[in-house]
């Protein structure tokens, strides 16, 4: 029969924390940053405890390996919080479709180059798509000319990420914001 295991679906700790750590000696930091040098681990946890507080372990691979004496429970709110904030300033950049055909006229042109401008002054990436209907297949050539109209109208704000290509039934161009 298993043993009971009670650490089933949590994470564990990034960091080891007073009797965790497994070396002997350590180089010790206060929470204020002042630093006390190297000591047994005993003798580190016990200063840790007479201030009411933890020894975790934040350079393992140094050697001796750093800690720091904390109250753990602040420093993993304070990571967490350093976390949420790194992913808060993170831009994720979408693809945006415009489709287009190879009869679209002047008009319709001038409203998706207008969508497209949008998207990419967001910082989205924009994928032209142009799907050929019936015969349009045997004139694939002007397809390719409206993709590359559309690449001429857009370069001074965009890098191209696939230049134009045709899959089958379809030719694509993928753009970026500069």
């Amino acid at each position: 029969m298993k043993p009971f295991n009670n650490n089933r679906g949590r994470k564990r700790d990034l960091h080891n924390i007073n009797n965790n750590i497994r070396s002997l000696e350590v180089r010790v930091i206060l929470d204020d940053g002042e630093q006390l040098g190297v000591m047994t681990t005993k003798d580190a946890i016990e200063l840790a405890q007479n201030r009411s507080m933890d020894l975790v372990e934040i350079a393992p691979n140094n050697t001796p390996p750093v800690c720091k004496i904390i109250n753990y429970g602040k420093f993993k709110y304070q990571e967490q919080k350093k976390k949420n904030e790194a992913k808060k300033k993170q831009k994720v950049m979408e693809t945006k479709e415009v489709k287009i055909r190879p009869g679209t006229g002047d008009h319709d042109y001038d409203v998706k180059l207008r969508n497209a401008k949008k998207f990419i002054g967001e910082g989205n990436r924009v994928k032209f798509s142009l799907r050929f209907k019936g015969r349009e297949m045997e004139h694939s050539r002007l397809g390719i000319d409206m993709l590359l109209r559309l690449k001429k109208d857009l370069i001074e704000i965009i890098r191209v990420e696939m230049e134009p290509k045709i899959e089958g039934r379809q030719a694509f161009l993928v753009v970026a914001p500069k």
